[in-house]
């Protein structure tokens, strides 16, 4: 079957129309193909099959860039899979729209008494494999397509993590810096005014993000609570204090240097003395340079919007917990970063560090490696990258990585940290137990280390790539679950 549209390409009828026929020509080469026992035999054009799927996704939402940028980079990589368990077909389109997309206004009053109006989102995207789980972003960069991308990420990252979680995310375009700590919550229980009428413990638990910190989390259950007038595990990230769970803000970051231990540990290697390059200086990125350093390992660098410091003797204990501070509590700038051994360089990126460097950890934001900062990487030394952020490394970077014999770590598994110990906390919510320190970390441990081997044996059965193999796996779990609960 082939579909050729050649005149009014741009219009909103032609898009439609062309979807409509995508529509019909893959279903129908699955019903040639999967049929009868006699058609199932025959060869199956699995790239042909996958790039009408994207396709039809690109004519529903030809604008969401970033939504787009993850579904191809997912659904091509499990041609593979596909070419030898072909009734995963029937899950492929459904998997990529999500199953509820909520869009609300949110309107709050700042300090001088004006009232102002935000964007408010949840994308529900996936509950195959149990109740939707994904953060909440708060950043001016937010729309649809960003979260849609975040929610169709997390629904491959949960399922690597073995625990019974969905896929889903939210967010707004509100930007919490420079605000006051009212006026962050007002906005938060405006947010969560509507809100709540979508999530609960069984069935939607958010998390925080980007902008999303134990502040915002402490507005946003409060007012929860209010509004329904019960104590529950509706939110993680909270506070040890009000059911909180051991290691959580730690997560996303010791979760990420813990699947490089394993990647290393396979090469029969280890982090001590590597030099790595860490970008963003937010929850991931603080935490993971803390590990790197009780581990042995040198940090070279720590970023944000305004440029990047750079310590060429790497960062002590002490100096992270500096960054820490002027983020956390003074809610500030590395401009104001004070070294007598470092420098701050301004309007950078630190992939431009003048260094030699082993490992990079990108954990800022999406696409901030794009294919000129992998080529630097490279030129640097750098053998392993470790994803702390979601989808930090664009398509074309990522083929020069894997040209060049880099290992990626991608996002979905190696930055699954944070959401295990989420769905940790709602087990500890649920049994009304606390467990400690050491106990959760274990689990974490663990949890980054069956991460690993599901992907690497991914990677080795169908022969691809360790971010590959990541895709593989997490996506035939929700596969199989889809496949059982038939045409819903």
């Amino acid at each position: 079957i082939s579909i050729s549209i050649h005149s009014c390409a741009d219009t909103l009828i032609c898009r439609g129309l062309r979807v409509l026929l995508l529509r019909a020509a893959v279903g129908a080469q699955l019903h040639l193909v999967m049929g009868t026992a006699a058609t199932r035999t025959n060869k199956l054009d699995v790239s042909a099959l996958v790039d009408n799927v994207i396709e039809n996704v690109r004519g529903r939402d030809p604008d969401q860039k970033e939504f787009l940028q993850a579904v191809e980079e997912v659904l091509l990589s499990l041609k593979p899979l596909l070419a030898k368990r072909p009734e995963y077909f029937a899950v492929l389109e459904r998997l990529c729209e999500p199953e509820r997309q909520i869009m609300f206004r949110v309107p709050w009053m700042d300090d001088e008494g004006t009232i102002r109006m935000n964007r408010g989102y949840r994308v529900q995207f996936s509950s195959a494999i149990g109740p939707y789980k994904g953060g909440l972003r708060f950043h001016p960069s937010v729309t649809l397509s960003v979260i849609k991308f975040l929610g169709f990420e997390q629904c491959f990252k949960n399922a690597l993590t073995t625990l019974p979680m969905g896929g889903g995310k939210g967010g707004t375009d509100f930007n919490p810096k420079g605000k006051s700590d009212n006026e962050v919550m007002r906005f938060c229980q405006s947010f969560m005014t509507e809100l709540h009428k979508h999530i609960g413990s069984t069935t939607d638990v958010p998390a925080g993000d980007i902008g999303v910190g134990g502040r915002e989390i402490g507005y946003l259950y409060g007012q929860y609570k209010r509004l329904e007038n019960e104590f529950t595990g509706v939110l993680t990230g909270k506070a040890m204090e009000w059911g909180g769970s051991n290691i959580r803000p730690e997560a996303t970051g010791y979760g990420c240097v813990y699947f490089g231990l394993e990647v290393l540990k396979d090469q029969s290697d280890s982090i001590e003395g590597k030099r790595c390059l860490v970008s963003g200086s937010g929850n991931v990125a603080q935490y993971a340079a803390e590990k790197l350093l009780q581990l042995g390992a040198v940090v070279l660098t720590m970023s944000d919007s305004n440029g990047y410091i750079y310590e060429p003797e790497g960062f002590t204990l002490e100096q992270v917990h500096q960054v820490m501070h002027i983020k956390n509590v003074v809610r500030g700038s590395l401009k104001d970063y004070k070294s007598s051994t470092g420098k701050f360089v301004a309007g950078q990126r630190c992939w431009n560090v003048d260094t030699k460097a082993d490992i990079a950890l990108p954990c800022a934001t999406q696409n901030e490696i794009e294919y000129e900062d992998a080529v630097k990487l490279v030129s640097k030394g750098v053998k392993l990258v470790l994803e702390g952020a979601n989808m930090p490394t664009d398509a074309e970077a990522i083929r020069h990585f894997n040209k060049s014999g880099v290992i990626l770590g991608a996002a979905k598994a190696a930055n699954a940290g944070g959401v295990a110990v989420s769905g940790l906390e709602m087990a500890q919510n649920a049994g009304m137990v606390t467990w400690s320190f050491e106990q959760v970390n274990d689990r974490l441990k663990t949890i980054m280390h069956d991460i690993y081997t599901a992907s690497a044996d991914a990677a080795k059965e169908f022969n691809v790539t360790l971010a590959e193999g990541a895709n593989i796996a997490g996506f035939e779990k929700v596969a199989k679950a889809m496949l059982a609960q038939g045409c819903v």
